[in-house]
């Protein structure tokens, strides 16, 4: 990855207007080298617009953006089209584009630079140079050890090794979504533009991408809800609200405190300037026409014309304030399932698992996409058909919110007429009360769906869930698309519901301190674990280390196994980067040798013609020189075989 030794891209006062209304307003900030940026706002904030201001996508109503030459930028969009006619690697190795490009360069240029004889010309010379560039290039981008790396990516974000040669049009929108994050990383930018995400990894997959983006080289701009994630990732925070932006260099959770702490401050300063002022008035106007007074109420005027007014930073004071109504009193058992098995065609999801709710629990259903956790929700719901019994207690209403739920709003209509609909008795009469609460105020009501971020159709879709009373709630991935303070409202709203909740959900912040019951989906069954979330990733975070343990001496034995019988084993990917790095080094310095060893052998060759005249046999010192000559050039010999030996044995343990 390259550095950069100056400030990698500056934005400076940049705004955007849309008919007559700024949704930015002189923003100016600087993006270095390294920053691990939080960028955080509301819902409609402009997030992504900046975002795709900065990758070039859209363009600023006035302002510049300055780049240095060759920057690289990546962006990951909430939303992208998807290519599905190449098998899984195929299409991630797609990232690999230039990589592949240089490798074909380099080979020509070895292949040419064999071919010529004139050693000394300024073209050979060029091409030398042309090849350690490339080769450096080459190196930066993973060199051969890119499918290594395309394995441990593909890994990491929660592929199987089976699914390498599937097509991707096999794969749900969601695991498409993480080949093409997939591609991204292992493009290696200079700058990643990441645009939630999240929203479509599960835990483990977001604790991988966590430790991937911390341990990153090139810098990171990164708009995310997830609150645990922003805190693991990002050293800066800029806010954007009501058209400007704070930047401060801390996590999301100091960033908050701090601006709390300054809004305090302001205020306080703001109350004692107030005061002043108001003595200062109070002055002018009771002496105002005492001439005996007139310097001292000129004074005070000036005074008062000098003063620097100090203004409150205006805030945003919307809130989402979700209430859910009362839950009907259902029986004491809920959900009542046993012997549930599902299968799409030969794909085994469920296997034979069993799974009691009852009234009153909040319960969470984590695991590796694709596990089922959707599967047995829409089970529940009496959705799919299936093997076994499923059936739901007395008096049990369900309210149901699925991840496209608010896909499958009509995007035609109105965010008014979309609540009106549905809406009945009294409620219609207080539409505009409700949208209200839930961040739709005046103007905003009468947008069509269409125009809204995917924050705001969530809200939206929130909205008709909650217009009729249910005690049992099935919310598979409410928080995707939500903002932080929405998320925080909902869950609050959702630890005072007085009915049962099944949370599907990735989010470990919205999650901890909501849910008593964790049920872990893995290998086509459930399991089990009493407690919060934290405490079972915690449990989670043991046992792995135990396997690791396992493996680790698994590793020993192995390798023991290889020097007596010569079995291979596969290596892990520091071991081979480790070794590809070995290679290179080695392989540079046999090229330099050869060349020392082709120019002292030149170089001997014009002593031998000159020793071979006989008007020069009476000088010693050609003879000296040749002699040194003779004795550098078997040096180097010796240094060559030397270092081809060891370059096989690097060959040879890549090969394990």
């Amino acid at each position: 990855m390259r550095t950069f030794n100056f400030n990698m891209i500056s934005l400076d006062k940049i705004s955007l207007n849309f008919g007559g209304f700024d949704l930015f307003k002189d923003l100016s900030f600087l993006i270095n080298p390294k920053d691990r940026i939080g960028l955080i706002g509301k819902n409609g904030a402009g997030k992504t617009t900046l975002l795709k201001i900065i990758k070039g996508i859209d363009t600023p109503s006035s302002g510049n953006i300055a780049y240095p030459k060759n920057i690289t930028i990546g962006y990951l969009p909430q939303q992208m089209k998807l290519n599905d006619s190449r098998t899984l690697k195929k299409e991630t190795e797609l990232a690999f584009d230039e990589l592949l490009k240089l490798k074909k360069k380099i080979a020509v240029l070895n292949n040419e630079i064999a071919e010529d004889e004139d050693y000394h010309s300024d073209e050979y010379l060029k091409k030398l140079d042309d090849i350690h560039e490339l080769n450096e290039r080459y190196n930066i981008l993973g060199g051969d050890n890119y499918e290594a790396q395309l394995e441990q990516t593909l890994i990491g974000l929660g592929f199987e090794r089976s699914d390498f040669n599937r097509p991707t049009s096999e794969f749900s929108g969601g695991w498409r979504m993480r080949v093409e994050l997939a591609k991204l990383l292992l493009q290696k930018p200079d700058l990643f533009l990441l645009d939630e995400p999240t929203n479509h990894l599960d835990i483990e997959s977001i604790q991988w991408l966590e430790d991937f983006l911390k341990n990153y080289s090139g810098a990171i701009i990164l708009v995310s809800h997830d609150k645990a994630f922003l805190n693991a990732v990002c050293n800066r925070t800029i806010e954007i609200s009501l058209g400007k932006i704070t930047d401060q260099k801390m996590c999301y959770s100091d960033f908050v405190k701090w601006k709390k702490e300054q809004r305090e401050i302001q205020i306080a300063a703001y109350k004692n300037q107030q005061k002043q002022i108001e003595d200062i008035e109070t002055f002018i106007e009771r002496f105002r026409y005492k001439a005996t007074k007139a310097v001292q109420v000129q004074s005070r005027i000036k005074q008062l014309e000098k003063m620097d007014r100090l203004e409150i930073e205006e805030v945003d004071n919307s809130a989402l304030k979700i209430n859910f109504p009362p839950a009907p009193r259902s029986g004491r058992v809920v959900v009542d399932a046993k012997n549930i098995s599902k299968n799409y065609d030969h794909l085994v999801v469920l296997n034979n698992i069993d799974l009691k709710v009852e009234q009153g629990e909040k319960i969470a259903f984590v695991g590796r996409n694709g596990e089922g956790k959707t599967t047995l929700a829409r089970i529940i719901m009496g959705e799919l058909q299936h093997q076994g019994t499923a059936q739901l207690g007395h008096n049990v209403k369900i309210g149901y919110f699925a991840q496209n739920q608010a896909q499958l709003l009509n995007e035609g209509i109105t965010v008014f007429e979309t609540i009106d609909e549905i809406a009945v008795g009294e409620v219609r009469t207080k539409i505009r009360d409700i949208l209200g609460a839930f961040l739709f105020s005046g103007e905003d009501a009468d947008k069509k769906v269409k125009v809204l971020s995917g924050g705001e159709k969530t809200r939206l879709a929130m909205i008709k869930l909650m217009l009729e009373p249910v005690n049992f709630l099935v919310l598979d991935e409410p928080t995707n698309h939500l903002d932080i303070r929405s998320k925080e409202i909902l869950k609050n709203a959702l630890i005072n519901f007085t009915g049962t909740v099944l949370l599907v959900s990735h989010d470990r912040e919205f999650l901890d301190g909501l849910v008593n019951c964790v049920y872990e989906f893995r290998n086509k069954k459930i399991k089990q674990h009493l407690g919060g979330i934290y405490e079972f990733l915690e449990k989670k975070k043991i046992e792995s280390l135990k396997e690791l343990e396992v493996n680790n001496t698994a590793k020993k034995t192995n390798k023991s196994n290889i020097s007596k019988n010569g079995s291979s084993q596969e290596l892990s990917f520091q071991e081979r980067k480790e070794i590809n790095k070995n290679i290179s080094r080695l392989e540079k310095q046999v090229e330099k040798t050869e060349l020392e060893i082709h120019t002292l052998e030149t170089e001997n060759a014009e002593l031998e013609n000159i020793l071979s005249s006989a008007e020069q046999l009476d000088d010693q010192s050609i003879f000296e020189k040749y002699e040194t000559q003779k004795e550098s050039l078997k040096l180097a010999m010796e240094n060559w075989e030397k270092l081809n030996e060891e370059l096989e044995d690097w060959k040879t343990k890549k090969t394990w």
